[in-house]
């Protein structure tokens, strides 16, 4: 097959260290999916995909979701880098990818609308690729000192500070800033709030919590800070970004 799809539906799924000879794009509509590379840690929230260029090692973390894969041999999308992609997907899009579950990648032979289809929704997502890429994603560190730093950091996201990071990996507040910097090019203030967002976009996306709730629970001390980091990452206010995940 040229193209095809995978629907995956259930709890929680973890496809350790991998990769495809054919290009990946990965869409959750139920739930959330994160995807880990060398390099970086991708968060999938509801209405977002990835794209996962082929020949990139990764692994994918499933959870509690409704997912669709659709593969494309890599003659079909011009090749778009190495590394994974997260786009905020249009609803015509998402519908396509959701329809294209009738044509499984293992199905034993193709036909000419399965073919017409693929053929379209490569172009679309060639185009989509050019135009739209959203920043949910935080560095990952080969490090032991800076991946404990980031490992105490996901494990404490409501209440983490420079001081108990820092006591936690037994580093000065001077050497995490210069190290953690070093590592990743960023901050680990910048890590922290990007973490927070990521999260919290998990947490918006389940219809019992409330903006509210996921500020708090993430760790933002109030309403206005958590709007302008969620706004500056995401283009979107909370409350619009969890409408529109919950339609």
């Amino acid at each position: 097959m040229r193209a095809g799809a995978w629907p995956e539906d259930g709890d929680d799924l973890v496809a350790i260290w991998h990769t495809h000879e054919l290009h990946q794009l990965l869409y959750a509509f139920e739930g959330v999916a994160e995807v880990e590379t060398a390099g970086s840690h991708h968060l999938l929230p509801p209405q977002q995909a990835a794209w996962i260029p082929a020949g990139l090692p990764h692994q994918t973390t499933l959870r509690k979701v409704r997912t669709v894969a659709v593969f494309f041999e890599p003659s079909m999308v011009e090749n778009r880098g190495d590394r994974v992609r997260v786009l905020s997907a249009r609803a015509p899009v998402r519908e396509m990818i959701v329809y294209a579950a009738r044509w499984r990648i293992d199905r034993p032979s193709s036909d000419p609308t399965a073919d017409a289809f693929f053929a379209a929704l490569a172009l679309l997502v060639a185009e989509w690729l050019e135009t739209e890429e959203m920043p949910l994603r935080v560095p990952t560190s080969s490090s032991p000192v800076v991946a404990a730093v980031m490992e105490y950091t996901q494990a404490h996201l409501a209440d983490v500070d420079e001081r108990a990071v820092c006591a936690a990996v037994g580093l000065s507040e001077r050497s995490l800033r210069r190290q953690f910097r070093a590592e990743t090019g960023t901050s680990w203030q910048d890590y922290r709030t990007t973490s927070r967002v990521m999260r919290a976009m998990a947490l918006l996306a389940e219809r019992e919590r409330t903006v509210l709730e996921a500020a708090s629970a993430v760790g933002f001390d109030s309403l206005s800070g958590f709007d302008r980091a969620f706004l500056r990452l995401t283009g979107e206010r909370p409350r619009e970004y969890r409408r529109r995940v919950q339609a």
